[in-house]
């Protein structure tokens, strides 16, 4: 079964605009290229996969890879379902075969399921992150576990880790396998879960991971490089760690290469996220927080932040507090994209667009306003790049749209 995209970019402005959407208007600005500022976006069009939010599943946590095909643009994505507050069903992934215009009906990923642990605990798989691994010839899938009591979130901080599943060119999936690693301070949690990695020429991974043991309650993050040889994937080298001991510390760090360097953005509770920079993604500068380019911070709470890496220039996708979202849960709507100055390593305010426009009133009426903060960014060709995100309406019994963005390159 193949599900067309349900709203097309006329229909989804007529809908925000028959909502009442004040900063819709913006929207239709910031997606169009002007003479002053044309920049390397063009415009960004954005698309409805599945209507959640009218009937069906809220299908959550939508993330994207490409594989290689000669003659047409194959996408894989994984997603899952969610019903309460980091409450996940079974993984299922789906593809496309037109660029993302359609997807096949989701299919379940058999061994991302839950299964019943002899406490009476079930421990399930979120936070999944496809990527193609080319040396291999396979996707590489990583998340983390994640543990519920009656179908509530419980050990939160205890005894977490990356697992991941292998899809070989057949098709197959495999079983899941636990990302191993004895470093003397994961006692209580590690996790690369919801993160950009970075896959270098010789099949070798370097991936950012946020840790932290039992016994405190903030994270560090570091950055460690693994092998991987369409099976296993082992870590075999440490960068040095980064910390910040304020409420849960340092979290969901993403990493990005771009010309001769790594980039990392972090998430963190003190208003603020992170960036660090490294000649080598091994050994990291000291983190600062996000700014513009004329010094004035960023402000912005507890939400990830991802990269989008183009071959002119390196841009951020992000969200912060804004006039029209005050009173929204983490000012998680809209989503925002801006380009980054890699020398004064700052964000550069002209350029910001708005990826997914706020739609409701997040003043007066934030517990209607979906939410977007957990979204994932892939190159789909030379041409476009994609944005993907499920809103959760929590007050509206979590259903939410699975929506697509596109980012057409100047």
């Amino acid at each position: 079964m193949i599900h067309k995209n349900s709203m097309s970019r006329r229909n989804f402005l007529k809908i925000a605009a028959a909502a009442g959407v004040s900063s819709f208007n913006g929207f239709q600005i910031a997606g169009c290229a002007t003479a002053q500022n044309a920049g390397l976006i063009e415009r960004i069009e954005p698309s409805v996969i599945w209507p959640g939010r009218t009937a069906g599943t809220a299908w959550f946590h939508p993330r994207a890879c490409m594989l290689p095909s000669a003659s047409k643009s194959i996408a894989l994505m994984t997603c899952q379902a969610i019903s309460g507050s980091d409450v996940f069903g079974q993984v299922y992934w789906s593809r496309s075969k037109d660029n993302g215009r359609a997807w096949t009906e989701p299919q379940p990923i058999p061994s991302f399921g839950r299964q019943m642990l002899p406490t009476g605990i079930e421990e399930g798989v979120c936070d999944v992150v496809p990527e193609y691994h080319a040396k291999t010839n396979t996707v590489l899938a990583i998340g983390h576990n994640v543990y519920y009591k009656d179908n509530v979130l419980t050990l939160p901080y205890e005894n977490r880790y990356p697992v991941y599943v292998v899809r070989d060119e057949n098709g197959n999936w495999s079983n899941r396998k636990k990302l191993e690693w004895d470093h003397p301070e994961t006692s209580g949690i590690y996790t690369c879960g919801c993160s950009q990695r970075v896959t270098l020429e010789n099949g070798h991974i370097i991936i950012a991971l946020s840790f932290g043991p039992k016994e405190r309650k903030d994270r560090k993050v570091c950055s460690v490089l693994c092998s991987f040889d369409g099976k296993n994937l082992n870590i075999i080298n440490k960068g040095n760690e980064l910390e910040l001991a304020v409420k849960r510390g340092l979290l969901e760090p993403s990493l990005a290469q771009f010309k001769d360097r790594y980039f990392m953005t972090i998430r963190a509770e003190d208003r603020h996220g992170y960036l660090s920079v490294s000649n080598d993604g091994l050994n990291w500068e000291q983190q600062q927080p996000w700014r513009w380019d004329d010094e004035e911070p960023l402000i912005m709470s507890t939400t990830q932040q991802h990269w989008l890496v183009h071959s002119h220039g390196l841009l951020l996708v992000y969200t912060r507090k804004a006039k029209q979202n005050v009173n929204v849960m983490r000012w998680r709507s809209p989503l925002y994209i801006a380009q980054v100055d890699t020398v004064k390593q700052c964000l550069i305010r002209d350029s910001e667009k708005i990826v997914f426009p706020l739609i409701g009133d997040g003043i007066n009426d934030p517990d209607h306003v979906a939410r977007m903060g957990n979204f994932h960014v892939v190159n789909a060709s030379h041409h476009e790049s994609w944005v993907t995100v499920g809103e959760t309406l929590p007050h509206d019994k979590w259903k939410g749209d699975t929506l697509l963005s596109r980012v057409i390159w100047n």
